[in-house]
């Protein structure tokens, strides 16, 4: 099983559990209720088959999450053979993950990978469990389901933030026009601005960098919630998302109403703010953004007629005891990068044509990363426990005059 896979394993875990971890299951129900009631629900794997989960089942998920955080939802690496595995939901993904890659494989040449491979034993779970859990997998039918839209009128601040980007200034950069974009996060109790900034591109790593200010700033909400746009829907968001415990709604494609506030704010901004600029005002970016920072800083400061005449500044800051911010540590290993590298035969692995040393022990293989987007911190993540180590910048003088297939890089402290 690939780490791609074992991401969306996880990812679908983390979606099966999030009410519970951000409060917004309901009130009404206890845990053991929940578990039953998620229990009764179909959800759709990463394979695009349809399955159910016991009630233990998601409530091991939850007290795994509770105390080791996502990672402790992704699916183990086996460093084991030969020992027995129960037909749980790990080895139904890999049933179906081989019905996926081989269609026509039939069920007894499935059955005798699994014996091969050491994930089961034929003392403990037959072949015709096997074949009844493939036939299960073949009478049920995609499930064709849109994304349900969430009714966000909600009583408290911090429940739901909605994010958008927006085409602003042109700014005159070498004698030529280059437009900027706005990206600005809003909370939906205060139509408080919660974070915004401006660049010159709308870019995943962008609204990460303006989400990291937000949520240290003012806490994380129990919802985010984005349109379709490729800066906001992809994987590295659902894992940031799943990292820092909150839920992640998409708006469906064609409303959008789904997120009319923050549409709202920025025809309010572009009314008031961007059509009252000048081409000369501004010469450099910084400029422009001291700008909108202090219009931002106006607009949280001025009464809102959908407020009943308070400020969304007034109304977010009435409930200081929803802003719920993360420790200093959780910032630090949420807000990262994740992705896949290949090190080389002498233990080094490249991040945007930057070379870094990794222990040895990682020669010849395929490792998770983790990264700050500015490269300020790398991290290599366990194969088994999930641990991050950080490693560093290969030091290339030591290199100049030696062939690197002459020695190993060991890591270690720089002395």
């Amino acid at each position: 099983m690939t780490d791609e896979i074992r991401n969306e394993i996880a990812l679908l875990r983390y979606a099966i559990i999030a009410p519970l971890v951000s409060g917004l299951h309901d009130d009404n129900l206890t845990t053991n209720s929940f578990f039953l009631t998620a229990s009764k629900k179909k959800y759709t794997n990463y394979d695009g088959k349809i399955i159910t989960f016991a009630p233990g089942t998601i409530q091991r998920w939850y007290y795994n999450y509770n105390k080791g955080g996502f990672d402790a939802l992704i699916p183990q690496k086996r460093n084991d053979s030969g020992t027995f595995r129960k037909l749980d939901d790990d080895l139904k993904a890999q049933i179906a993950y081989y019905k996926k890659e081989l269609p026509r494989i039939p069920a007894t040449l499935i059955y005798q990978k699994l014996i091969d491979t050491g994930q089961i034993s034929k003392q403990e779970i037959s072949l015709s469990t096997i074949t009844r859990y493939i036939n299960q997998l073949k009478s049920v039918e995609k499930m064709t389901t849109e994304t349900p839209l969430l009714r966000y009128e909600r009583e408290h601040i911090n429940e739901v933030w909605y994010a958008d980007s927006s085409v602003g200034f042109r700014l005159s950069v070498d004698n030529k026009k280059i437009k900027t974009f706005i990206i600005a996060f809003l909370d939906d109790k205060s139509r408080f601005i919660i974070g915004c900034d401006v660049f010159f591109n709308d870019s995943f790593i962008n609204v990460m960098a303006v989400m990291k200010k937000a949520v240290a700033k003012f806490g994380k909400p129990k919802v985010f919630s984005f349109d379709n746009g490729s800066s906001y829907k992809n994987k590295q968001m659902e894992l940031l998302i799943a990292r820092i415990g909150a839920s992640l709604n998409y708006t469906a494609p064609y409303t959008p109403t789904s997120k009319g506030k923050v549409e709202r704010w920025f025809k309010t901004a572009k009314q008031q703010w961007l059509s009252q600029l000048k081409p000369t005002d501004f010469n450099t970016l910084d400029d422009l953004r001291s700008s909108l920072y202090e219009y931002v800083h106006i607009y949280n400061h001025t009464p809102h007629s959908a407020l009943s005449g308070a400020t969304p500044n007034d109304v977010f800051f009435s409930e200081p005891h929803l802003i719920k911010r993360l420790t200093q540590y959780q910032m630090d290993h949420s807000f990262l990068l994740e992705y896949e590298r290949s090190v080389s035969a002498d233990s080094v692995v490249v991040i945007d044509k930057i070379l870094y040393e990794v222990p040895y022990h990682y020669a010849k293989q395929k490792i998770k990363l983790r990264y700050a987007p500015d490269l300020s911190h790398v991290y290599v993540v366990d194969n088994f426990s999930g641990e991050l180590t950080q490693i560093k910048l290969l030091k290339k003088y030591d290199n100049a005059h030696i062939k690197r297939d002459q020695f190993q890089f060991l890591g270690g402290d720089d002395s």
